[in-house]
């Protein structure tokens, strides 16, 4: 008896939450199909030059823009940024450093430093660490 294993396909979204992108900024063959785990191991070894340049350029994912600021996506909407930006318009903000931004990266390193301590106050207790809420 032989099994038939179809290939495991995922929506376009999903495959590029995955690869870091910005689904509206890719091909329009990318957006209109299916991807499968293939495609998308190939996609990340070794990238086609719109994936390239898109990851350089942008526009990108409010995720990615978030990481590349240093703060959280709820910091970034509270700052009045919505939507995706490029890599331009980040390196911009980076510049003029608005008080929203210093305000939600201040914000940022107190979660970080208070997840530091509830780690290593959890490890001096033995205690397995928990993992974040998604």
């Amino acid at each position: 008896m032989t099994s038939h294993h179809a290939s495991q396909t995922m929506k376009p979204a999903t495959a590029a939450k995955k690869l870091g992108v910005y689904l509206q900024a890719t091909p329009a063959e990318f957006q209109e199909g299916v991807v499968s785990r293939e495609e998308l191991s190939a996609l990340q070894a070794d990238p086609p030059e719109w994936l390239v340049e898109l990851r350089r350029e942008g526009p990108h994912p409010r995720p990615v823009v978030a990481a590349k600021l240093g703060v959280s996506i709820a910091g970034l909407a509270r700052g009045g940024i919505t939507e995706a930006l490029t890599t331009e318009q980040i390196d911009a903000l980076k510049r003029e450093l608005p008080e929203w931004l210093r305000r939600e990266r201040a914000t940022q390193a107190e979660v970080r430093k208070e997840a530091a301590r509830v780690k290593e106050k959890n490890a001096a207790r033995g205690e397995e660490p928990r993992r974040p809420r998604s």
